[in-house]
């Protein structure tokens, strides 16, 4: 009897799954192809404008070439070099890569779709119009026959091919064209082929003057032109065929750890950049099969590196419609952001700051007030040091500007600058050379370790004592960027996150054991660790009855200690949302482990950005914002902060925000079980609700 009491128990108990399953996580290249996905995607969707629908195709374009110069070639170059890593996913490089060009491959053949059968009709309709060579009238072609003469010609250096002259070394991502020739030059060479390398200096889109057209707007790309005159650059010769066609190369940065001089070997780096090893050939899908593989032999590439596109071979420079036509009524209108009323109705920024603390949302809220601290910091007598972290900002910025003011000033300012923010190195070496010659005290950070906190300290004298004000941010010191993200900007004169923050500055520009932080939590050190203890937390608090919820939005998650301790949570019973832009490697909706984590994407109008978690803590409502996104890079391998906001009503605003994406039901994705994701509609007759558009509506003046 009591053998079969345990028998029927045993049975009923469920048992604990292996959280380290490869099926329980997605692939993190394969996630990232997925938002790229969602990217272009939103160049079919009819709520946004024309030109916005375009913009999104070129975005596409250009996240996808960061793919390949990054991601793709980071694979290559672990077969090549023999180290192989297999993430949790259990997935090998080779098998990988495999899986990618599949998928990348179909994307990019959508994307011409969309682009030849979608926008382009679209653009005709309104008034836009690209040109191709058979439509050119006679005044049309006269035209561009003089501007090819004038402009293109002068510039262009055709190489032909032959024993003497090699095969060239051409430049990452940059446009050529391959020739085939019939005939003798003039040294009686008959090589039946060159290439012709369009120099980046020329425009790829040209606006045709209206005096030759009929009216609207009229386009030309500029490989039609070089098509059309071609046999100008080899005179006497038959061209019997012209191509265009791009190469996409390793654009990684590899630094050692024990570098002497940072800066001098990021220099040398960045001129490596731009010929690295072939990961990727475009080609015009017109080019016959022989030169085809004639270019793939030349870069050492196969048919699977290969992508022949009908069309341009670099979408992205379509960007440019956007400033050769003035069409308003086919972009999104403009928006003035607000500025917080306890900031707008003092002069001083430092008095609204110790009233209350400040919470912004940006673009909704402008991010002047964040450039206007440091303005008046830099000319306030009483500020005797300002302290701040530059990752992407710019050298010729207004931020920039009030560092070098206040230097000149004589202000103590020390400037932390991220020289390895990737594609931003060469700007960034030269805000170095700026600031240090205004006198700025400039810190490079910590080799082997990113610096990708944003925080700005700046010391004060008030009343017979020094006073600390902080902002602390989830994005970069850019203006810029903060009309297109979204992030989160906290202004703070709270003494505790005033000295965490002046201690993660001595850490960062002198040396010595990690300093105890009070209210921060702080990568390398305390972050991943304070993360999964909070998630544990929620855990024990959903087992013992009381209240539990964790909401999250982030731009990818991909760290697997941080995962499993969801679903830990999950199988806890607490409700898990979260609001994941881009990559994503949790496998949602799995019975028994993960059922009670909803994952979702917001794709709109803005990049989203911010960085903010939440945790309820048995109705404490403990909530967070932070520069670090859940990846390993993020919390095991750069400098990333993440801080409280304490004052009720800002951290019932936060969650009052996060409510309004949960609530998203035409601009959101649901991640599912099977690694797809589905668009959210709003069913019959429930109205759509964007969350973006909500927050402009609430935050934004019009």
């Amino acid at each position: 009897m009591n053998e079969a009491v345990t028998e029927q128990a045993t049975e009923t108990v469920e048992a604990v799954p292996d959280f380290n399953a490869h099926e329980n996580f997605f692939n993190r290249e394969l996630s990232h192809l997925q938002f790229n996905y969602r990217v272009l995607q939103q160049a079919r969707d009819e709520t946004h404008p024309l030109l916005n629908r375009l913009i999104f195709c070129c975005i596409f374009s250009s996240n996808m070439d960061e793919f390949f110069e990054i991601r793709v070639a980071g694979l290559r170059q672990q077969i090549k070099y023999g180290r192989e890593a297999v993430g949790p996913d259990g997935l090998l490089p080779e098998q990988l890569l495999g899986d990618i060009g599949r998928v990348a491959h179909e994307y990019i053949y959508e994307q011409y779709d969309i682009l030849n059968n979608i926008l382009i009709p679209a653009m005709e309709e309104a008034g836009i119009s690209f040109v191709r060579r058979r439509d050119w009238t006679p005044a049309q072609a006269e035209w561009v026959a003089r501007y090819f003469e004038e402009e293109i010609l002068p510039v262009v250096n055709p190489l032909g091919l032959d024993p003497s002259h090699p095969f060239p070394r051409l430049v990452n991502k940059s446009l050529n064209f391959i020739v085939e020739l019939e005939g003798k030059d003039a040294f009686g060479r008959e090589t039946g082929m060159a290439i012709v390398p369009a120099p980046r200096s020329l425009p790829r889109l040209v606006r045709l003057p209206d005096e030759v057209c009929d009216g609207g707007d009229n386009l030309v790309f500029l490989s039609s032109m070089i098509h059309a005159h071609a046999d100008q650059l080899f005179p006497g010769m038959e061209i019997k065929g012209c191509y265009q066609f791009r190469l996409t190369r390793n654009a990684d940065l590899e630094l050692e750890d024990d570098l002497e001089d940072l800066a001098s070997a990021l220099r040398g780096e960045l001129l490596s950049r731009r010929f690295g090893d072939a990961v990727r050939l475009e080609v015009a899908d017109n080019c016959p099969p022989e030169l085809v593989q004639f270019l793939l032999r030349e870069f050492g590439l196969s048919e699977r590196e290969l992508y022949q596109v009908h069309g341009p071979v670099n979408l992205t420079r379509l960007l440019a419609v956007t400033s050769l036509v003035s069409r308003p009524d086919l972009v999104y209108q403009g928006f003035s952001p607000s500025v917080p009323r306890n900031i707008r109705n003092k002069d001083l920024i430092f008095d609204a700051i110790r009233q209350q603390d400040v919470l912004m949302l940006h673009p909704f809220e402008s991010f002047t007030p964040v450039i206007d601290m440091l303005r008046q910091a830099a000319k306030d007598p009483s500020v005797l040091a300002i302290r701040q972290t530059l990752y992407r900002t710019g050298a010729d910025s207004e931020i920039v500007e009030a560092l070098v003011d206040a230097a000149r000033r004589g202000k103590e300012v020390t400037a932390v600058i991220e020289l390895r923010a990737r594609f931003d190195e060469a700007e960034n070496l030269e805000l170095a050379s700026r600031l240090q010659e205004a006198g700025v005290i400039v810190v490079y950070g910590v080799v082997g370790y990113k610096t990708h906190a944003k925080m700005m300290l700046i010391v004060r004298r008030e009343e017979g004592r020094l006073k600390r004000y902080v902002h602390l941010g989830t994005g970069n010191y850019h203006a810029g960027n903060a009309r297109l993200y979204t992030d989160y900007s906290l202004m703070s004169c709270d003494d505790a996150l005033g000295d965490d923050v002046n201690k993660l500055f001595q850490q960062l520009t002198g040396m010595g054991k990690a300093l105890k932080i009070k209210k921060l939590f702080h990568a390398p050190f305390t972050l991943h660790s304070k993360l999964i203890e909070l998630i544990d937390r929620e855990a024990r608090y959903a087992e013992a009855g009381k209240e539990a919820a964790i909401v999250v939005k982030v731009n990818a998650l991909t760290e697997s200690e941080v995962i499993k301790a969801l679903f830990r949570a999950s199988r806890a019973g607490v409700q898990i949302d979260l609001i994941v832009r881009g990559i994503c490697c949790l496998r949602p909706g799995v019975p028994g482990l993960s059922e009670n984590i909803r994952v979702r994407s917001i794709i709109g109008r803005f990049l989203e950005h911010s960085r903010v978690y939440y945790f309820r803590n048995d109705g404490r409502h403990d909530i967070y914002c932070s520069s670090a996104d859940w990846m390993v890079r993020n919390l095991l391998n750069r400098v990333e902060v993440c801080f409280p906001v304490e004052d009720p009503a800002l951290s019932a605003r936060l969650r009052d925000e996060l409510g309004v994406y949960l609530s998203d039901n035409c601009q959101s994705w649901m991640l599912q079980a099977d690694g797809n994701y589905l668009q959210n509609q709003p069913p019959s007759p429930e109205e759509r609700f964007a969350a973006q558009s909500v927050l402009m509506e609430r935050l934004a003046t019009k």
